[in-house]
């Protein structure tokens, strides 16, 4: 197994923020990209997405599975799986909480998602580097005491 983050529950708050500046809403096809617990997925299907989650740990995916069970929200589908290996190229917005090098592992497929997808980052930018030299700049950077959201538009 590739560690590509570390499981680290999102706090309510910051969930609700990285929902809001994506601006998650009825329509939207959601993928959580490494989803350990399931909120953000629940979040996203509470505004009416179709919200999936993707992760490699059998127990993250147990716990998101009865926690989306527990929230009674439609249109949301945890799944394990490699995040690497998993088709989420009709996503209009992607969650990310993942290390720099798992998002330069991703950045090709990210860059082919449809044009005005977002992707939403907690933490890490997806590309420092590419920041400064002008490509995957953040339309938005905000920070919620010790935490940070990236937004990124296609």
């Amino acid at each position: 197994m590739v560690h590509i983050a570390p499981y680290r529950p999102t706090p309510p708050e910051v969930v609700n923020r990285m929902i809001e500046l994506a601006e998650v809403r009825s329509g939207d096809v959601f993928y959580d990209l490494g989803c350990g617990d399931g909120r953000l997925v629940i979040a996203a299907a509470k505004r009416g997405a179709k919200a999936y989650g993707i992760d490699i740990d059998k127990e993250r995916v147990r716990e998101s599975q009865e926690n989306v069970k527990h929230a009674r929200v439609e249109n949301a589908y945890i799944m394990l799986g490699d995040v690497f290996k998993t088709d989420f190229s009709k996503a209009t917005v992607v969650s990310l909480y993942l290390v720099p090098p798992a998002h330069a592992m991703l950045k090709r497929r990210l860059k082919k998602l449809q044009p005005g997808s977002r992707i939403v980052c907690h933490d890490f930018e997806i590309d420092w580097w590419a920041k400064v030299t002008g490509f995957w700049k953040p339309e938005k950077e905000e920070r919620l005491g010790y935490h940070k959201i990236f937004l990124y538009r296609v």
